[in-house]
This record gives structure tokens, sequence and C-alpha cells, in this order.
């Protein structure tokens, strides 16, 4: 059946239900709508040429949004951008709205308009309207005038041109999540919001690198692949290269221990803003694959970091604020109320303490773990069977007792228990008489957004720390049955016996950071192309081609999940 003919009756009506619900219609399109290019000579992807002088949509908008109706400018302007929507008046007068750089402006095609070295017949002007359609991207020269219901326009002085025509239909509306996110190019045309939280994101890397560099830190690229990770408790990746075959390689969990070298090195301020990997779970806030950001600072202490963090968080609040106001139209607006300095400090140790309502025994000891659950299960508080650890332990304890006082407002939790950071320097809790570490971790509506302390500069301290740790995870290995070979990082133990001057060391999660700017409760919104589960499935839904070796049709099947032909993900213009 040849499709063509209704391919022009039912184009400006491509997505209204009963044309979505057709899987023949859309099935087909890509082969009707390549064949009716071909037929028309159009099936091109000419290079550009600059006919009048090149313009962005925003500029053109920002330098002709003061002419009034009916006035007509001398200079002829030539924008390009993907068509949003055609609207065929009369067999001489077509309208086309092109978007581009997420502005869009009216183009105007009056037949008699045309300028005199442009040699358009009527017959070429119909085809060419009724051949361009919603998703190609053109060119149009013409020059600014605004229409008499006031519409902004470019008045089209030649024929416009197709620099690239869609092959497949842009849907009007995505509402499944899945297809957003295996659709992601569809998703950042259609959904606003999908797009204007991917460019708060850039704007808010950018503003973070300018945070840095204005108080003279300098940025660094440490390495990704080495012979092994350090500077967090994680799993990492493992591969192997080709030249060094005979060693493991592990991706970064963090580039902590880099970084500090380079303070060794130095260099008293240094930043890096890059990924990390960690081989662990994927739900709403977490992904394998992330960027952090992270900054060491020489001679530095709890204060100072504390107060940058103040500094930079109501900062970014700010500076996103506006861009939303200015650009990010789509995004909800943030109650700068909630970012009011000082942010809240809360005590690790005596919160808890207060919370479970008696003190927790010497943290120190071998026999912490038994101590602290015995004392849970005599209160009756729910303690899983196998506490991994006496500080993942911890960890739970703060995140029901602690980090929901940050639902509010945000909060620094301070002086945490020296099991929970191996890194940090140390010292006695005067009111406690704990041993604790001179960090802070900064909560905001319940989630961790940056993590800081003074870091460990003693060689020996740190050792014996780096030693701990391990046989702390060799139990748990043990445990597990899932023995491993115990690795204590010497080489940066040998890099602390050069002198690390009294240093504090700050991270923090960008896509944390994008969430909570852009009201998005999923890290999956702030990536470029979802979480790595959504990455690897979009291999999955590779398709046969539409014609066997020999030229002959084939049928194709109806992809399985997340499909380009399921009218459910699409929705309808309705």
């Amino acid at each position: 059946m040849n499709w063509a003919p209704r391919l022009q009756f039912l184009r400006p009506f491509a997505w209204k239900p009963l044309v979505a619900r057709n899987p023949a219609y859309l099935r087909f399109y890509k082969a009707e709508r390549q064949q009716e290019l071909v037929q028309a000579d159009a099936l091109e992807y000419p290079r550009i040429r600059h006919d009048g002088t090149p313009m962005r949509i925003p500029t053109f908008r920002k330098k002709y949004g003061h002419i009034e109706p009916g006035v007509v400018v001398d200079e002829e302007v030539t924008i390009r951008g993907r068509v949003e929507f055609v609207r065929i008046a009369s067999s001489k007068l077509v309208f086309v709205v092109v978007r581009n750089e997420f502005e869009q402006v009216q183009g105007m095609l009056n037949f008699r308009a045309l300028g005199p070295a442009d040699k358009t017949t009527r017959s070429v002007f119909k085809k060419w309207s009724k051949l361009v359609a919603r998703g190609d991207i053109v060119s149009v020269t013409g020059k600014a005038t605004r229409t008499t219901s006031g519409e902004l326009t470019v008045l089209a002085t030649r024929m416009p041109e197709i620099l690239a025509p869609s092959l497949v239909p842009l849907p009007v509306k995505m509402e499944d999540e899945g297809a957003q996110i295996q659709r992601r190019h569809m998703d950042m045309l259609v959904n606003r919001r999908t797009v204007d939280t991917l460019r708060l994101r850039s704007y808010l890397i950018k503003y973070i690198r300018d945070f840095f560099h204005e108080r003279d830190f300098l940025e660094f690229q440490t390495p990704i692949l080495a012979d092994a990770s350090g500077g967090a408790l994680a799993t990492p990746f493992v591969t192997s290269g080709e030249d060094l075959s005979s060693r493991g390689l592990s991706l970064r969990i963090a580039p902590e221990l880099w970084l500090k070298r380079l303070v060794v090195g130095g260099i008293d301020r240094v930043f890096e803003l890059g990924p990390s990997f960690r081989n662990e779970g994927i739900d709403q806030t977490h992904n394998p694959e992330f960027t952090t950001c992270e900054f060491y600072n020489a001679y530095a202490n709890l204060d100072d970091l504390l107060k940058l963090t103040e500094d930079l968080i109501c900062g970014a609040a700010e500076h996103c604020q506006d861009l939303i106001t200015d650009k990010l139209h789509s995004l909800p607006a943030i109650d700068l109320a909630g970012f009011r300095r000082p942010f809240k400090q809360m005590e690790f140790i005596p919160t808890l303490e207060s919370a479970l309502g008696f003190p927790l025994p010497d943290l120190t000891q071998n026999s912490a773990l038994e101590d602290l659950v015995a004392l849970l299960k005599a209160k009756s508080i729910l303690v899983t069977e196998e506490s991994p650890s006496l500080a993942k332990l911890l960890d739970k304890l703060a995140a029901t007792y602690i980090e929901p006082h940050s639902m509010d407002e945000p909060v620094f939790i301070t002086n945490h228990p020296v099991c929970m950071s191996p890194l940090s320097k140390s010292f006695t809790c005067p009111s406690t008489k704990q041993m604790v570490s001179a960090r802070a971790e900064l909560f905001i509506g319940g989630k961790e957004m940056a993590n800081m302390y003074e870091e460990e500069n003693d060689p020996f301290a740190q050792r014996q720390k780096f030693i701990q740790q391990a046989l702390a995870n060799d139990k748990i290995r043990s445990q597990s049955q899932q023995a491993d070979d115990v690795y204590i990082d010497e080489s940066y133990i040998e890099a602390l016996e050069s002198g690390l001057p009294p240093t504090g060391g700050w991270g923090c999660g960008i896509e944390r950071l994008v969430m909570l700017f852009s009201g998005t409760p999923r890290i999956s919104d702030t990536l470029s192309f979802g979480n790595l589960r959504n990455v690897v499935a979009v291999s999955a839904l590779r398709r046969p081609p539409l014609v066997d070796m020999e030229g002959r049709k084939k049928p194709r099947p109806r992809p399985e999940g997340v499909g380009l032909y399921d009218d459910v993900r699409y929705g309808s213009s309705e």
C-alpha cells in the first residue's frame, strides 16, 4: 500500500490518539517518509550556506523584539533550527515555527513576498509546503517583522532549505518515564523540563568552577585508572590493560588520595571536578558512575570548611534561582529562605545518645560492635541480625535518628566516631570522652550533600587507621566467604612521610546538588542519558533493518518493553 497520500492527509494530525494507536502508520512512517523525500529530490544533507546574516534565534528575538506590527526591517538574516509546527494557511501562505537554543520564532512564507532573486514557482512552493514536517531542520532567510497579531516573525525572502529531514515522527508528548529515558534525544525535544534540568547541571558546574577559581584554587585532573582504588569505602570496578596484563586495574572511587599528593607537592589549593565509579547498587539517588567535586585547602581547619560550604551552597542556590527565573522556566522555584546562614550544627555522638536514651560504649574497643548491639537489643531497638561493621551500624543509626533533622533546614552533622572516618584527623571529644573525627557532613532534605574533614597527615596514625580499616573489611569478607587480599596504599603513606601540611578536604556529589536545585527526586533525571541501567538498556533496543540484503522489505518486530511505536509511552497531542 502506498502511504504517501495518507501521510499528507494525516501529518497535521499525526499525533491524535486515532493515529497514535495505528501501529501500521507508525511502523512504515520512516520508509514512506524516506520515499517521499527521494521522490521530491529532497533527501539531502547540504552544507551550510550563508545567504543572509547568520543569526541565533535568541539573538534575533533580542535584537528585533522592539519592532512594531507591520514594520519590515531592511536587514536580511538567516535563522536555523528544528520545525516545531507547520500551518498551511493557503496555497500561497505557510507558517513554520522554528526552535533553536531553547527559543523559537515564527517563519512566514508568503509566495508574493519572495524576493526577485528567488525563482520559485507556485508548484514548487506548494510542493515544499506539503513536504516540510515537524522535526525537520531548516534554514529560513528573510527579514524581521511583526504580524498584526503581534508575533515576531521572519518574513521569508527566499524559499527555506531543509538542512536535515526528520525521518521519524517527532511526538508532541512523551509521558512515560521509560520512553523518556530510552529515547532521551526525543525527550529533550518534547519535554522542556528534561532539558532545563540538564542545562541547570551545566550552569551549576560552571558556577562551582568559577567559585573555586575566584578563591585561587587550581583545577587538576588525576588518574581514573590505577592498580588500586582508594579514598573511600566502596567496591571498585576492576578491569585490565593490554600493556599491563600482569596487573589488575581499578576505576577510581574517589580522587582524594591523588589530590592530597598534589598538596604534598606544594600546591596549597587544589580541586577536581570529574567522574568517579563505584560498583554498587542503582536506585533513586545512586548510580555507579557519578560526578564529584573535591577540593583540598592547606592550613584550613573544620571551621573554615563549614564557612566555605555555606558560601558555596547559598551562592549556588541564589544563582540557580536566578537561572530558573531568567531561562529555566519549567523548573520549580527555589525557596531561598531555606538557605539561611549559619546552618544548624549537630554533634554525632551527643545527638545519637539523646535519641537512643543511653550513652554509647567506648567505640574504640574491639568489642564495641557487640556491646552496641547488646545495648540496642536491651532497649528493644530493631537491629539487623548481621551488622557488617561498627561504622555501618552507626551510619544506619544516624540515618534513622539524626539525618531527618535536615528535612526542614540544612544541618551539619559533626565529629563522627573515628571508626567512620579513617582518613581524617581525630581527637578526644571533651563532653563524651570518645575518640571522634574532625569531620562534618552537610545534609539537606534528608540527603547528604557534602562531606568534609581535616585530613590525617600523620603517616604513623594513617598507617594504623588503614590497618584497622583493612582488618574490619577482612572480617566482613570472611563472614561472607569472599576472601581477598588486604591492601594498604603504601605509596600514599610514603607521600605523607614527605610532609602533608594541615589540610582541610571536602567532597560533594554534583548530581545530588542538581537534584536539590532542580527539584527532581531521581538521579537519572540529572544524567544526560539516565542511570547505568538505562544506558545499558538502550543497546537492547537496536532494531533490524527495514530491508534485507536484496533490498526487500522485512517485517519489523514490535520492540519489547520501551518502543518507538508505543502510543501509551508517546501520549497524544490532546
